[in-house]
């Protein structure tokens, strides 16, 4: 502590860390900064103006990229849309029910079936993925939205059921005792009492949901053939021609950047939300 407070009234020594801090955020950002300023430059600079700062300003990648394709990238993104606003609704009302079971009752080998649970973390994607698109092929569910909304309504994901485990075990229990002699049970204690009062765990559910379906790119590409229902990521694929080598660089930077915009809106208005909740379920060091 003493250390920090000396190197707080030091000014060259506070001057360097601002540089090497600044110099750290340069870097780190580096790539980003590069795909916007590439998006403003002509298809035939990008790669032979490796610059920041464009020579020539364009704004023809956004116009020209958002109606290249069979269809308007505005589909795209609604289709991204409409399958990140259903698996938000689908993980706040499965993976907490299944955290106040866990956090709450009592009920044979419970303990057993969390640690299950957890286990389930270590599984990565690509191993669930083959039984999943057999079943969902059976139903004839593939090539819709389905399989990619459908196991969101039955709590699949471990790791929001433990962050909302731990925040429901910080509420008191006093809570749930009064709640009971006035007559409530046990789905009324949920909806009244710890429901509510989960709002800090439930917003950042809700946000890194968004988050990893928005970029959600393998899931997408198995389970979706038809274009007409592609998401953003995929759209942006299209932009990659493989074959001839002829890819649409400038167009994909465009689209790129239009589909970074959500996500980078969605942390401005939500950062103070994300802190808390980050800070209030168990997830800081």
């Amino acid at each position: 502590m003493t250390d920090v407070i000396a190197a707080n009234r030091n000014p060259a020594r506070r001057l360097v860390r601002q540089v090497v801090l600044w110099g750290l955020v340069f870097l780190m950002s580096y790539p980003l900064l590069w795909m916007i300023s590439s998006s403003l430059k002509p298809e035939s600079a990008i790669f032979t103006q490796p610059g920041l700062i464009p020579e020539r300003i364009t704004f023809s990648n956004y116009t020209e990229g958002w109606t290249r394709l069979n269809f308007s990238f505005g589909l795209f993104m609604v289709n991204s849309v409409v399958i990140c606003m259903l698996a938000i609704l689908g993980n706040l009302f499965s993976c907490s029910l299944a955290a106040y079971a866990f956090a709450r009752l009592r009920f044979p080998f419970s303990r057993l079936a969390f640690g299950l649970m957890l286990a389930t973390l270590m599984l990565p994607v690509h191993v669930t993925i083959l039984p999943q698109y057999i079943v969902f092929q059976k139903l004839g569910a593939v090539n819709t939205i389905l399989p990619l909304v459908l196991p969101k309504f039955f709590a699949v994901d471990a790791f929001f059921i433990f962050l909302m485990v731990q925040f429901i075990r910080g509420i008191p229990r006093d809570l749930d005792q009064a709640a009971e002699m006035d007559g409530c049970n046990k789905y009324q204690i949920f909806w009244f009492i710890v429901f509510p009062l989960c709002r800090p765990a439930l917003v950042l559910v809700a946000i890194f949901t968004f988050l990893w379906t928005w970029n959600d790119f393998f899931s997408q590409l198995i389970y979706l053939s038809d274009a007409s229902k592609y998401t953003a990521p995929l759209a942006l694929n299209l932009f990659i021609d493989a074959t001839s080598g002829e890819s649409a660089w400038g167009m994909l930077f465009a689209m790129s950047v239009v589909t970074l915009l959500p996500l980078f809106i969605l942390f401005v208005l939500f950062q103070k939300q994300i802190a808390e909740g980050v800070a209030t379920t168990g997830m800081k060091g």
